[in-house]
């Protein structure tokens, strides 16, 4: 790119993206949003130059980051971090896994207090969630109703690091390698997150990592799937990629040799490999444009998770205050969460509940969310969905009804933040509290 162009990319941002001020009561305060500078928009006007399209150069360049800054050997980019759930899970039904293939109508572990698209690729192979309650205070899966929930159907667990805040992860692969289960971790919410030093996603058999706006970093729609696991890796990229047996980059011909010399199925011998698919497989790549743009966010990870982590602690410090009518959250023992929201739950008491302080909330323009699905089996969607409910879902109805969370992200400012802090005070002051 020359340098006149650069000047004016550099001359676009600052006028149209930089030095906007907040107006509080006039200005949203959004719960999350897109983070970004001058480094991204000349990545993604280079990239379009190029006009590859489909992965390239940059495509390459943002998963060797990724691969780096996790210190894994395979990661598998995606159009969204629902199709990385999607593949990541189906992969694990190939035939080339042989009796360690997951199969219709076995039970896969999950919780019912989430996002869908956690649970859905489990309904979608055929399979049976089997919903185990969650902690609150952290939000996560009860290990003690966990172990409980194992039948001999059991062959697999797949669980989010709600809201950034990884699940037990030493009590999960004790039970995982107990009953040889598979364990996929969803870490669309938490990358950056940390469990006794080692980052969240490289646990797991298999991950899924999440880059829509929302997240840690971005690419628009985006996302990737990690594993350690050669095996997995190549079957990922077969279900990724149409379902094809040929693992060649795109613009790239015979890289094993004998494209025109193997026997597959009942085709004739020699048919060509490029053209011979294993797997009932998707076209979920993500374009060579939208990894420029993540391979330049990609430079920020570390100060876009500091900064979560300081807003989660000044939110910390404004409901600490009122701890006889909230819970507040707490970390997973051993971990250090990149908090993708502030997550906290209304006590019951007389004062007011949780759709009185969300409406005040919103009036006052400071955006909020619920957990999610709350209950995902009283969703419209499950209905006449086989699944199975280990014990009961006390705790994941009490968060249907009395949960919400506030943004975290980097471009919540000190400014944001001082005018939520009064929002908030003085809601709490009118309740008398």
């Amino acid at each position: 790119m020359n340098e006149e162009l650069e000047k004016l990319i550099l001359k676009l941002y600052t006028e149209k993206h930089s030095g906007k001020k907040f107006v509080p009561g006039k200005d949203m305060v959004r719960y999350a949003g897109r983070v970004f500078d001058q480094e991204e928009l000349l990545k993604l006007v280079d990239a379009s130059l190029d006009f590859w399209l489909t992965e390239g150069r940059f495509a390459e360049e943002f998963t060797e980051k990724i691969a780096d800054y996790l210190d894994v050997s395979n990661v598998i980019l995606t159009n969204s971090g629902s199709s990385s759930n999607l593949i990541a899970f189906s992969s694990l039904t190939s035939k080339k896994l042989g009796s360690r293939r997951l199969m219709p109508g076995d039970e896969v572990i999950s919780v019912a207090a989430g996002f869908p698209a956690t649970v859905t690729p489990i309904i979608q192979n055929g399979m049976v969630p089997v919903f185990v309650d969650v902690d609150l205070k952290t939000y996560n899966i009860n290990i003690d109703m966990m172990k409980k929930a194992i039948s001999s159907k059991t062959r697999a667990v797949f669980i989010a690091h709600t809201l950034g805040n990884p699940f037990a992860i030493d009590a999960v692969l004790d039970i995982c390698r107990e009953h040889d289960l598979w364990l996929i971790e969803d870490n669309c919410d938490a990358f950056g997150s940390t469990y006794r030093g080692k980052y969240t996603g490289t646990f797991g058999h298999v991950a899924s990592f999440s880059f829509y706006p929302a997240h840690h970093i971005t690419t628009g729609e985006g996302g990737a799937v990690v594993t350690d696991d050669e095996e997995l890796a190549r079957i990922i990229r077969s279900f990724r990629d149409w379902g094809r047996d040929c693992y060649c980059a795109g613009g790239e011909n015979n890289t094993c040799g004998k494209r025109f010399s193997q026997q597959f199925g009942t085709l004739p011998y020699g048919y060509d490999h490029k053209y011979v698919y294993s797997e009932i497989g998707y076209n979920l790549k993500m374009t060579d444009m939208q990894a420029a743009i993540g391979s330049a966010q990609m430079d920020k990870i570390d100060q876009f998770c500091a900064r979560r982590r300081e807003n989660f602690a000044k939110y910390q410090t404004i409901f600490s205050r009122y701890g006889d009518y909230f819970i507040l959250p707490e970390a997973t023992p051993g971990s250090n969460p990149a908090w993708f929201s502030y997550i906290i739950t209304v006590k019951e008491n007389q004062r007011f509940n949780r759709d009185d302080i969300v409406k005040h909330l919103n009036e006052h323009l400071i955006e909020t969310r619920y957990l999610f699905a709350g209950n995902i089996i009283r969703q419209p969607l499950f209905e006449g969905v086989t699944y199975r409910v280990a014990e009961s879902l006390e705790n994941t109805d009490y968060i249907m009804n009395n949960t919400f969370f506030l943004g975290t992200y980097p471009g919540i400012t000190c400014e944001m933040m001082e005018y939520m802090e009064k929002v908030i005070t003085d809601f709490m002051h009118r309740q008398g509290c």
